[in-house]
């Protein structure tokens, strides 16, 4: 089974990801894995730690001559910021440490920090913020690049844009061919594929840098190419739908997921919500009139577009901080404030696709199997000419 594991802190010396059951065989670029880093980094409204950083994978164990081999892949990503934190955050206790350790006592409203020294009895969130930031989505991007590769060879590609940054929304379906344009940019503003949209989305956060603010929005995932017959109805756990709500729900700073036209749906009636049935002789498939599904129906794809939405609520940390309670004095205290960004939805779509892509791997490589991707490649074939000739 396909598995992934990251590891580090926002401050430590570095990030880990490990990636377990990939075929061997499958082609690695270190540019593609390092291109979507970069991508990750984009966006208009992004603090100073993106200045600092300039994120590049090493693999460590795993790829040799630009190909899987089978065995656990090992990616590090090392954190620039660590010289500056060196005796703050040392592995190894010393004299004199603690004087140097940059507690953290005025948790932040909508964070980790309060709920997780609360679990693990710290009285300093320092501990808790450090992993509960979302500095730990650059490994999940690496893995998750890993993971596209893999899918490529299928034709299956997964990308993302932003519908809307707080109340400013794209009022149209994108075509995949803008979101892959899109892709392809070598400068990220707030990743819309609409120009007008996109200039209302900065005023807004303009305004948010202008009052101290932070502001959310939605960003969709779209992955293309995806065959019929992923996922399963047959379990609870086994719905594909719900397992990539999960990994979506999972980024940080996410409350809300969304499979298709969920919501319209919701407010709507079944005969306006169901996606009709076709049947194209000329090419012998299946057809449908829509997809409000977003490629799912009863937790299995149906050769449809993927399309997924995440509700990013604005990030916790306020360079105008709200009211909080000191962990040691009890005192009314206003909430800390680390060097932080104000708006992260490119960003967080950009970990949205990592996600996606490493469930729809696990979902695909559970139905075709393979220890290697010319296994997989004909176990994937035979089940094609299945379809054809369904």
């Amino acid at each position: 089974m396909l598995r992934f594991e990251t590891a580090g802190e926002s401050h430590g010396e570095c990030l880990v990801a490990t990636l377990a059951g990939l075929p061997a065989g499958i082609p690695i670029s270190l540019e593609a894995v390092n291109r979507e880093l970069w991508r990750r980094q984009q966006g208009y409204g992004r603090g100073g730690r993106m200045k600092i950083e300039s994120d590049h994978a090493e693999i460590v164990a795993g790829v040799r001559h630009s190909h899987t081999i089978g065995s656990p892949v090992a990616i590090l990503i090392r954190n620039r910021d660590w010289r500056n934190w060196t005796e703050a955050l040392p592995v190894e206790d010393a004299d004199g440490a603690q004087d140097k350790s940059r507690p953290v006592t005025r948790p932040r409203p909508g964070h980790a920090d309060l709920s997780g020294s609360i679990k693990y009895n710290f009285h300093d969130a320092r501990y808790i913020l450090e992993r509960a930031s979302a500095r730990e989505t650059a490994a999940r991007v690496a893995a998750g690049a890993l993971a596209k590769a893999f899918l490529r060879e299928f034709g299956i590609e997964v990308l993302s844009h932003v519908v809307a940054i707080g109340p400013v929304r794209l009022e149209r379906a994108a075509e995949w061919a803008e979101i892959a344009a899109l892709s392809r940019q070598d400068e990220t503003l707030l990743g819309c594929v609409d120009a007008g949209a996109e200039a209302r989305m900065k005023a807004v956060v303009d305004e948010i840098y202008r009052t101290g603010d932070t502001v959310g929005g939605v960003f969709e995932v779209v992955a293309h190419g995806v065959p019929a017959g992923l996922g399963s109805h047959a379990t609870w756990d086994s719905r594909l739908d719900g397992r990539l709500a999960q990994a979506i729900v999972s980024i940080q700073a996410v409350k809300g997921v969304e499979v298709g036209f969920a919501a319209e749906g919701a407010a709507s009636f079944g005969s306006k919500v169901q996606d009709t049935i076709h049947y194209d002789r000329r090419e012998r498939r299946f057809t449908r009139g829509a997809n409000r599904a977003g490629g799912l129906e009863g937790g299995i794809t149906n050769g449809q577009d993927v399309t997924l939405r995440g509700l990013l609520k604005p990030i916790s940390t306020l360079r105008r901080p709200l009211e909080s309670v000191d962990l040691v004095t009890r005192e009314p205290a206003l909430a800390a404030y680390e060097r932080s960004d104000v708006c992260v939805v490119p960003a967080a779509g950009v970990v949205g696709e990592a996600m996606t892509a490493l469930v729809l791997a696990q979902a695909f490589l559970e139905k075709f199997g393979g220890d290697s991707l010319a296994e997989t490649r004909r176990n994937f074939e035979g089940y094609r000419r299945q379809v054809e000739e369904f």
